[in-house]
C-alpha cells in the first residue's frame, strides 16, 4: 500500500504541476492579450481623435469656401451692377470682361465690335462717353481705385468700404469729375496747377456731407481724407502747403493739387498755357 500511496502522490504533485505551469502560462498569455487590447484601444482613441480634428477642419473649410463662394457672388454681382450702369452711359467694355447673362436688368442687347487694339461690347449705336477715339477705350480694372469708388451710389460706397475718409474721398474726387454733382469746393488752378482744394474748404465741404460731425472731427477727417486720395489717386495728386493771409496775420494751409502734366485714366489734361481764372468756382 506504501508505494502505491507514493506513487499517487507523486503523479499528483506532477499534475499539479503541469496545472500551475498552464496557469502560468495563461497569465501570461492574458496579460499579454490586455496588453494587446489595451495599445489597441490607445490606437482607437488617438484615431478618434484625429478622425474629430479631421472633422472640426473640415467643417471649418466648409465654412471657409462657403464665405468665398458667397464673397464672389456678392463682387460679381457689384461688378455686373458696375458694367450695367457704363454701358447705358454709353462706355465700350472689352469683350472678354463682360458676361451678358450676368448683367443687371436694363440691358437687354449688345453688340459685339472690333477697334484697332481689341474686341469691345457696347449697347447698340452708343458713343463712348469719355470721347477717346477709336482705338483707346477703358476698362474698369483701367481707371485709378478712387475713379472706381466715385462711379458707385451710396450704397454701393459703403458695401465696398467702412472707411469714412475713403468714402469722403470718392465723393470729393467725383465733386471734381462730374458736373451734376453741384457741391464742388476744387478751384481751377493756374500754371502748373490744374485744380487744387484748400483744407479749409475741405472741411466744411466734409461738414456739409456729413451733417453730424464736429467742426473738431471734420478736422481730423481732413487729414485722414488727404491721406485717402492720395493712396487711392496712386499718388496721383500733390500736396502743398501755401502761405496765406486772413484778417491781415499770416498762416499755412495745405492744398491738394492736381498738377496739368499728371496723367488720369480717361481725363485728358490741360496744357500748362491753357488759359484759367484762379480762385473760381467750378
Amino acid at each position: 500500500m506504501t508505494p502505491n500511496n507514493s506513487d499517487s502522490d507523486a503523479s499528483i504533485r506532477d499534475h499539479l504541476q503541469q496545472l500551475e505551469a498552464r496557469i502560468d502560462d495563461l497569465e501570461s498569455e492574458n496579460q499579454s492579450l490586455r496588453e494587446t487590447v489595451a495599445e489597441q484601444s490607445d490606437q482607437i482613441e488617438a484615431q478618434q481623435e484625429q478622425i474629430e480634428t479631421l472633422e472640426e477642419e473640415n467643417t471649418r473649410l466648409e465654412a471657409v469656401a462657403q464665405a468665398a463662394l458667397k464673397k464672389a457672388g456678392t463682387n460679381k454681382d457689384r461688378i455686373a451692377e458696375l458694367q450695367t450702369r457704363e454701358l447705358e452711359k454709353g462706355a465700350h467694355l472689352l469683350a472678354e470682361h463682360i458676361d451678358p447673362d450676368a448683367l443687371a436688368s436694363g440691358v437687354d442687347h449688345l453688340e459685339q465690335f472690333t477697334k484697332e487694339d481689341d474686341t469691345y461690347m457696347r449697347i447698340p449705336d452708343s458713343d463712348d462717353p469719355l470721347d477717346r477715339g477709336g482705338s483707346v477705350t477703358l476698362s474698369h480694372g483701367d481707371l485709378l481705385p478712387i475713379q472706381q469708388l466715385a462711379q458707385m451710389d451710396d450704397d454701393m460706397l459703403r458695401s465696398s468700404t467702412n472707411s469714412l475718409p475713403s468714402r469722403l474721398a470718392a465723393k470729393l474726387w467725383k465733386a471734381r469729375s462730374d458736373p451734376s454733382v453741384g457741391d464742388d469746393p476744387w478751384r481751377e488752378g493756374c500754371k502748373d496747377v490744374r485744380e487744387y482744394v484748400k483744407a479749409s474748404n475741405m472741411k466744411h465741404w466734409i461738414r456739409r456731407q456729413e451733417t453730424s460731425v464736429s467742426d473738431a472731427y471734420a478736422k481730423k477727417l481732413v487729414s485722414r481724407t488727404i491721406d485717402a486720395l492720395l493712396e487711392l489717386s496712386k499718388n496721383r495728386l500733390a500736396i502743398r502747403k501755401q502761405t496765406e493771409r486772413k484778417n491781415g496775420l499770416p498762416y499755412t494751409e495745405r492744398r491738394v493739387l492736381l498738377k496739368t502734366d499728371t496723367s488720369v485714366p480717361g481725363e485728358t489734361a490741360e496744357s500748362a498755357d491753357s488759359p484759367k481764372t484762379a480762385g473760381v468756382h467750378r
